[in-house]
């Protein structure tokens, strides 16, 4: 009967201690509330990064299939151009190709229109790939710099848990799992900022590739048709025609019309 009067006294005596997220960041002060404000920001900045590249990328990726249908149909350069989206990538490099061949046109002779051409068409990808570039070295610092973020949360933290120990003289569960939780909490946070970053600045750097691939096959197309006065384009895909199935042939008749019979 003492016994459980102590006890019940204990427990009434011990001090409630509420544990959770936002009580490990209490326990960090402005500085835990500072660094997780810094890897919301991140976060946000690399999503939205990944998703509006994501959409530049596949508008560029579906106005080449245009084109490949229609535009190397067209009789010449400029009413080709007339068939593709103004203020698009190939559209871009059209345009700058006629500007070119123009600018030769007022040069001397001793510069080859192929080398013109080719520095021309070369800038212009340039220009295409450094916008198609932007936003991803802010992915790559991310991925770099998040986990150390959090590093430092998770020193803090810590810092924070040896300071109560040293205060109370002791190393009781209530004195060091908030600071340490905090800690925890910290590293887990750099690490979900940091990983989706890399995997969207490698996923979009290898989209860029595979663009700038098609951008230079098609400067190169370009300078084959201009250099040759529209004699060399790429190949156009055509369908197949269908096999026309003959008719079966008639049964063999006599001459009044009615099939022989068989012996």
């Amino acid at each position: 009967m003492l016994m459980n009067i102590l006890a019940a006294a204990g427990e009434a005596a011990a001090p409630a201690t509420e544990f959770g997220f936002v009580q490990a960041l209490e326990e960090g002060g402005p500085v835990a509330w500072a660094i997780l404000t810094i890897m919301i920001i991140m976060s946000v900045g690399s999503f939205y990064i990944l998703i509006t590249k994501f959409l530049e990328q596949k508008k560029i990726l579906n106005q080449y299939k245009a084109v490949r249908q229609s535009f190397w149909r067209a009789n010449t350069l400029s009413e080709g151009a007339g068939k593709l989206e103004k203020n698009s990538a190939w559209r871009q490099l059209v345009d700058d190709s006629l500007k070119a061949q123009a600018e030769h046109d007022k040069m001397p002779n001793s510069l080859e229109a192929h080398d013109w051409l080719h520095g021309s068409l070369g800038r212009s990808e340039d220009s295409i790939t450094s916008k198609l570039n932007g936003g991803l070295s802010f992915l790559a610092t991310v991925g770099a710099t998040a986990p150390f973020v959090g590093l430092l949360g998770t020193v803090i933290g810590i810092y924070r848990a040896l300071i109560n120990i040293g205060m109370s003289g002791s190393a009781s569960i209530d004195k060091v799992a908030g600071p340490v939780g905090e800690a925890l909490i910290m590293t887990a946070i750099g690490l979900l900022v940091a990983v989706p970053a890399v995997f969207a600045y490698n996923w979009l750097q290898a989209r860029n590739k595979k663009i700038g691939e098609l951008m230079s096959a098609f400067s190169t197309d370009l300078q084959a048709y201009i250099t040759s006065n529209g004699a060399v384009k790429p190949a156009l895909a055509t369908t197949a025609a269908k096999p026309v199935a003959k008719p079966a042939a008639k049964p063999a008749t006599t001459a009044g019309g009615v099939p022989p019979k068989k012996a």
